[in-house]
């Protein structure tokens, strides 16, 4: 899928992951699909540094799912990237951290290939990687955990379905997107499955952004925590990670000289 152009004339789409917000950390290669774009489908998410990066001929388009009010049906979002692509464009369908995790990637693919249209996909720096990275830890370490789990809040009909017994294990590390709404859920799952009340929680808003902000919690005060905080924007829920001592002065010292 790497070409162009199709053999119909047809343009092209790139499925570019923007990173967790910081410019900085976009690839080499998304930015030069960026800045080749004609237009720009992107998520709500996505921050305004990165948007000002495309190319100044670009059209943007915000195609963003909100979790209330009006959202686009993800049949309009094919239908959209299907159009501009048979026009001969060069469409970049613009997802927040990388377009592999839970980013409805393989709708959009579908539609497209079933239109004749070439696409590539551009891999980016997925939340759990910034964020994990914000609070000076690992997502695995030897001794404690081999695996990590990456689960989304957001579909609670699979969300409840997950082997929460694994995850009330001493030393399990789980990354949940979109967390914040299913939080108590999450507790009282595991504690329902003999979690320690006590198990590190932490949760990370806006990773890597200027205005990151960390909260460091266990699983006993997770939902009244979580209330306190008044958390609005893109959050992520670790548990089983604290952060390091050192990580969070850094953030306290870059919050002070900003």
């Amino acid at each position: 899928m790497q070409n162009a152009h199709s053999h119909n004339g047809a343009g092209h789409v790139d499925f570019v992951g923007a990173g967790p917000g910081d410019p900085e950390l976009l690839t080499l290669k998304a930015l030069r699909a960026f800045e080749c774009a004609d237009v720009v489908l992107h998520d709500r998410l996505i921050s305004a540094e990165v948007l000002e990066l495309a190319g100044k001929t670009a059209v943007l388009v915000d195609v963003g799912k909100a979790g209330f009010g009006p959202s686009w049906k993800q049949q309009d979002i094919d239908a959209l990237l299907v159009e501009h692509a048979l026009n001969g464009q060069r469409v970049v369908r613009l997802k927040s951290g990388d377009p592999t995790v839970f980013g409805r990637l393989d709708e959009e693919i579908e539609a497209v290939e079933a239109s004749g249209i070439t696409w590539t996909i551009i891999p980016g720096i997925t939340a759990a990687s910034a964020a994990v990275a914000g609070i000076g830890q690992s997502l695995t370490r030897r001794g404690r955990n081999s695996s990590v789990r990456f689960l989304t809040g957001h579909d609670m009909k699979g969300f409840a379905d997950h082997d929460w017994a694994a995850l009330a294990r001493p030393g399990s590390v789980a990354a949940i997107y979109m967390g914040k709404k299913s939080a108590r859920f999450i507790q009282g799952r595991l504690i329902m499955h003999s979690a320690d009340r006590e198990t590190p929680v932490t949760l990370i808003e806006n990773a890597s952004r200027s205005d990151q902000r960390v909260m460091a919690t266990n699983l006993d005060r997770l939902p009244a925590d979580l209330t306190a905080a008044e958390m609005d924007g893109p959050t992520l829920t670790f548990i089983g990670l604290e952060p390091r001592q050192a990580a969070q002065a850094l953030t306290e010292f870059n919050k002070e000289h900003a």
